[in-house]
């Protein structure tokens, strides 16, 4: 049982510069990607990070830690055009947001489906045109 627990916890990776944050949009440019802005001292934050530690989603999260890097949070919300909060999650795909949820609107299981409705724009238009 442990492994199949090891092979369906959730991937963080840090995102903690502007460098990072334009590798995580330019790699939406192939498949969607998944950013996580946290607060380490918010208990819903605390608590929705737990949620996801838990679940499974179907791609790594990109965890910026607000308190670390407030620059970055404020750059990816003028960039993104959605309004910063914390715990916040959204799903880029070809560098535009195709989902967004905050506190309490945020579980493994809607980032997971809000993920594999942005994937399928990757794949049904090659389909189409074949």
């Amino acid at each position: 049982m442990s492994a199949r627990y090891n092979s369906e916890v959730t991937s963080f990776q840090a995102l903690a510069s502007d460098r990072d944050l334009e590798a995580v949009l330019a790699a939406s440019h192939v498949a969607p990607v998944i950013l996580f802005k946290h607060s380490e001292t918010c208990g819903v934050s605390l608590m929705v990070r737990d949620g996801l530690e838990e679940g499974v989603v179907p791609a790594a999260v990109h965890e910026v830690v607000v308190q670390r890097h407030r620059m970055l949070s404020a750059r990816i919300a003028s960039l993104l055009g959605v309004r910063h909060e914390s715990p916040q999650v959204l799903v880029v795909t070809r560098g535009a947001v195709t989902w967004h949820s905050s506190h309490n609107g945020v579980s493994a299981d809607r980032i997971a489906a809000a993920w594999l409705r942005a994937a399928d724009a990757f794949t049904t238009p090659a389909a189409a045109t074949r």
